[in-house]
């Protein structure tokens, strides 16, 4: 069944169960039972076997001994829960909170702090969404916005800034692949880097996907579930649904909130956090650096999970340090420890599921049947980026895996492109980018879309669910613009055509909600 149609389906009854029962242990549970038994037809005592083994491969292998760099990201995941816990009880985050509830005035001010943030931190996704959530929910708290919301922000500027930015960890891993994929496909009209910054007008999803944020924060533009969730949370003040547990990211049992708590509690642990982080990522970099220097290489060479790891732990011990000075009483920190951690294990459950289904939808195949898809289609090859588009998205979607997607479609469009049509080889790959950070914004299993979650404490289900129809309308728009690159070859006339898609889409939406108003 490996590399065959049968292979989509644990990837497609598992997004089933998501949508119809919005329990994700459940439905990422069958698709592991379902997915090992495929991988041995059916034979229950070797399916158990594959399913252990995808577990403890998580930790530890055989071949590469054991796993550091999820171990890396697992402990700081816990040391954020830690840090989170730290900055409440203090009283750094209250402090913030009303410094904020008094210079940002309005719900659509309380927005634009992580649309902004979101965009002005583009070194790593896996940060980005972390980093951003932890900052502006005391703000978007005190203004009663949701926290699906807030996480639909925080995902939908986190990997489209940086698919885009060259000096970032998805830039450096992407130049450093075209690199391979031009030296095996002897193109030597541009270099890698090159090569990238002019692919970025190409990235339409990127574009557009940015674009909409900004549309939907200043038209108030709150489609389906997404808009019971706000009209929840302004009504009764519950920002995500009670009845459904506890989310990533928030603490269980709140921790006592020191009174005298000031805004540098909250601030200077971030900024420490942000600060440790990438001076970390250029160190690793710079070790792991064999040939010559440069900030590209530091960042192609960077462990970005150690990074974040030793970013996270100099926070805490920062954050910790400042706690102990203040007076008594207060939590202890064994307290604030135990608590900070507890709120992330949902989160640290969730990433662990993924990965094992990540890992057995891999030994299915299943990105090598749709890649197999393009390599046997008959069709204009004008149309190639938006036939890309389509496919990445499909693989990053049942994969979970934006880079996996890079990796195996990247140097497929850059072939088809040589021998077709040189000058489409941009073209093409820009739409595997873009079609990747599509499809990871669908899938309840990509690491971006959990964290994200996480960043924000929003059930992660929910988040899937309401961030999906902005998804698909910023694709819509994407393929939109690689359909007018198809006909007319100027990448300014495709990206406006979609940047204008977003806008006429938005404008209606507006309409008819002005309309259900006043009715």
């Amino acid at each position: 069944m490996e590399g065959t149609i049968y292979s989509l389906i644990p990837a497609i009854l598992m997004l089933i169960l998501v949508v119809c029962t919005r329990k994700i242990f459940l439905s990422l549970g069958v698709g592991i039972v379902v997915g090992a038994l495929m991988l041995h037809q059916f034979n229950i005592v070797d399916s158990v076997g594959e399913v252990v083994t995808v577990f403890v491969n998580i930790f530890y292998s055989t071949e590469d001994g054991v796993n550091l760099g999820s171990l890396y990201l697992l402990s700081f995941l816990l040391l954020l829960g830690i840090l989170t816990a730290i900055m409440t009880a203090s009283g750094g985050s209250k402090a913030f909170g009303n410094w904020a509830v008094r210079r940002i005035t309005t719900r659509r001010g309380a927005l634009l702090v992580p649309a902004i943030l979101g965009l002005a931190i583009f070194i790593d996704d896996y940060f980005n969404a972390l980093a951003v959530g932890q900052v502006a929910r005391p703000v978007t708290d005190r203004h009663k916005v949701s926290r699906a919301k807030l996480a639909y922000i925080i995902d939908s500027t986190s990997a489209p800034i940086t698919v885009i930015s060259p000096i970032s960890s998805w830039g450096a891993y992407i130049i450093g692949t075209m690199g391979s994929i031009f030296a095996v496909n002897e193109i030597v009209d541009y270099q890698p880097l090159e090569a990238f910054v002019r692919m970025i007008p190409l990235n339409m999803y990127a574009f557009s996907a940015i674009l909409l944020v900004f549309l939907v924060i200043c038209f108030n533009l709150n489609l389906g579930a997404l808009g019971r969730h706000e009209q929840h949370a302004i009504k009764t003040g519950e920002l995500y649904d009670l009845k459904k547990g506890n989310v990533s990211g928030e603490l269980k049992e709140a921790v006592a909130v020191h009174n005298e708590g000031k805004m540098m509690h909250l601030i200077i642990p971030i900024l420490t956090l942000v600060v440790a982080t990438v001076i970390s990522m250029l160190w690793t970099g710079y070790l792991a650096t064999e040939d010559q220097v440069t900030i590209f290489s530091l960042f192609t060479n960077t462990d970005v999970n150690l990074s974040l790891f030793l970013g996270g732990l100099i926070a805490v011990i920062v954050a910790f340090g400042m706690y102990s000075r203040q007076s008594s009483p207060k939590s202890s920190m064994f307290t604030i420890t135990v608590k900070g951690m507890e709120s992330m294990l949902t989160a640290l459950y969730i990433l662990i599921l993924a990965w094992m289904i990540g890992d057995i939808i891999g030994e299915l195949n299943t990105g090598g049947y749709l890649a197999s898809l393009v390599d046997q289609a008959t069709f204009n090859i004008n149309y190639l980026p938006v036939i890309l588009f389509m496919i990445a998205g499909l693989m990053a979607l049942a994969t979970g895996t934006s880079w996996g997607t890079f990796g195996i479609m990247l140097p497929i469009a850059a072939q088809i492109a040589v021998s077709v049509n040189p000058s489409l080889v941009l073209p093409a790959m820009s739409a595997v980018l873009a079609g990747s950070v599509f499809g990871d914004h669908c899938s309840p299993i990509s690491d971006t879309t959990i964290l994200s979650s996480t960043g924000a404490g929003a059930n992660h289900i929910d988040h899937v669910v309401t961030q999906l129809p902005y998804a698909l309308i910023s694709a819509v728009a994407a393929v939109a613009g690689y359909v007018m690159y198809a006909w007319t070859e100027l990448t300014f006339v495709a990206l406006l055509s979609s940047l204008l898609t977003i806008v006429v889409l938005s404008s209606i939406m507006a309409l008819i909600k002005k309309n259900q108003k006043s009715a």
